[in-house]
């Protein structure tokens, strides 16, 4: 019993880092229909921005939001430069735009900075452990379990109280009435992906914290998860990002828990498997979206 709710502390911490980069990607694609692999250049973004903040002498409770608005700004002007012109194109066309992004950008980290990894120091206070009784608990892992649930929350609270938000809400089930009702396109879809950069810049920062570095590459991987969690948990669904995001925690600690030592190596294949005959199961995700009306 001792182990297993260990490795549950283990998963919810890797799942909510999941969740965070899910709920990026889905808010986008509710709004525009676009799954942006560039997202996980976003994440490398917010932690070059902490890396060289932290080396220019900043403190950390400057150089955190500093990364934050960093990703988030970088996410507009992506929009703004690479997607608008192309409003209105085919998914195809959308989806290879993303592509080129992401290829661009990591030549240009590993032109401009570094191929290799640059260290990034991480706190004392945040290098150690918290003993909950018998289980001990990372304060990173804490930290993004805690930063997860806070994020989902005050995402939830935009998305219900503010005249933004709701447009956002409109937008993604009906784009064409929406825009008829007086609601600027390009405000809605902009917001989308700032609040889809700041979400990449916090599961940025959180995925910097447990390697202690940061490298051009650094997002492709914890992406190409989300996107896989966004899918099983149902494209397109906000809260089937998360629940798809920890799903897919729990099924790679469970593996790599259960898993014996020659097929440990396999783990993400044997994931991968498993999400497979879920989507069997259920070929529309864990949560199954309303039909949307796309710009």
């Amino acid at each position: 019993m001792d182990i297993l709710i260990q490795q549950i502390l283990n998963a919810l911490s890797l799942g909510g880092t999941y969740a965070l980069l899910a709920l990026g990607l889905a808010v986008v694609f509710s709004v525009l229909g676009l799954i942006n692999f560039a997202h996980g250049e976003l994440m490398t973004i917010a932690g070059y921005t902490l890396f060289f903040a932290i080396s220019a002498g900043l403190p950390l409770w400057l150089a955190v939001p500093a990364a934050l608005a960093a990703a988030a700004l970088a996410a507009v002007l992506m929009e703004r430069i690479a997607f608008r012109p192309l409003r209105g194109a085919n998914g195809t066309t959308l989806l290879l735009t993303s592509f080129a992004v992401s290829g661009i950008l990591q030549v240009v980290f590993q032109a401009t900075i570094s191929a290799r990894p640059r260290p990034v120091p991480v706190p004392e206070a945040l290098a150690g452990a918290i003993a909950i009784g018998p289980y001990h608990l990372g304060v990173i892992q804490l930290l993004s379990i805690v930063t997860t649930v806070v994020m989902v929350g005050l995402l939830g609270l935009f998305l219900r109280r503010t005249l933004i938000g709701l447009a956002i809400r409109a937008a993604s089930i009906d784009f064409p009435m929406t825009r008829m009702m007086g609601i600027r396109a390009n405000a809605v879809i902009a917001t989308a992906f700032a609040i889809s950069g700041l979400l990449a810049g916090v599961s940025g920062l959180l995925w910097v914290a447990q390697r202690g570095s940061v490298d051009p590459l650094m997002g492709f991987l914890p992406v190409l998860k989300a996107f896989i969690a966004a899918i099983l948990g149902g494209i397109g669904s906000l809260p089937g990002a998360v629940i798809g995001g920890f799903c897919l925690g729990f099924i790679e600690i469970g593996l790599q828990a259960l898993l014996p030592d020659p097929v440990l190596p396999f783990r993400d294949a044997v994931a991968l498997l498993l999400v497979i005959l879920l989507l069997l199961c259920r070929p529309q995700g864990l949560v199954r979206v309303a039909g949307a009306v796309r710009p």
